[in-house]
């Protein structure tokens, strides 16, 4: 991150990501939210986890099953402004405390998924995450240093978006630059890949919304 970027999140008067953590908290006290959770501080560091009926869920998808089988509202769509708002306030709720996705018996698999989909190449360019993001990370492409994959902001507000967006958004982006088939938002397979890089990314600290070029 440049100077400038890294001043623009730091300062919530700066960061156009909080205008959807304002909206986010409108939605939960509009949503009726609160009536079970008084606080989800930490939740947002634990995302994507497996629930008691082993559906592997990230936080996006946990918000919709509570909408539809609590509230018995239909489920927002992915990358609408109303998901992304709430998860951007959830998510902001845990800023600056440590992630931790741990890895169990129920969630074992799934990390193992994950971690074959970074490091298997596919598209037209043949490429893997991993040709980027680890045997590259810290080089330039296109102009932009190479990152090392942590997704410790997200959801966040891209400055190539103009807009906030999800860490599948994200991904997406780049299966389609190596010419790949991408997964529909909510694919399985994409949540898997999420899961194995919160995992990479334990113990950093959560920045949401943060701020990329």
């Amino acid at each position: 991150m440049s100077r400038e970027t890294r001043a623009m999140q730091d300062d919530d008067s700066a960061n156009p990501g909080m205008l959807s953590v304002l909206e986010g908290e409108a939605l939960w006290a509009s949503n009726g939210c609160a009536g079970c959770h008084s606080s989800l501080k930490g939740v947002a560091a634990r995302y994507p986890a497996v629930d008691d009926k082993r559906r592997l869920l990230n936080l996006e998808s946990r918000i919709n099953l509570c909408r539809v089988e609590q509230q018995k509202a239909p489920a927002f769509p992915y990358e609408g402004r109303e998901l992304l708002a709430l998860s951007a306030y959830i998510g902001n709720q845990s800023r600056g405390m440590p992630i931790q996705v741990g890895v169990d018996e129920k969630s074992k698999a799934h990390v193992e998924a994950g971690k074959a989909a970074f490091r298997r190449r596919q598209g037209q360019v043949n490429l893997a995450c991993m040709s980027c993001h680890e045997e590259n990370a810290g080089k330039r492409l296109a102009g932009s240093v190479i990152t090392q994959a942590h997704p410790t902001g997200y959801p966040l507000y891209r400055l190539e978006w103009q807009a906030l967006g999800s860490l599948q958004r994200r991904l997406r982006g780049c299966l389609t630059g190596i010419r790949a088939e991408a997964p529909g938002y909510g694919a399985p397979e994409l949540v898997e890949l999420e899961l194995y890089l919160m995992w990479r990314a334990n113990g950093m600290k959560l920045e949401t919304p943060a701020v990329r070029p």
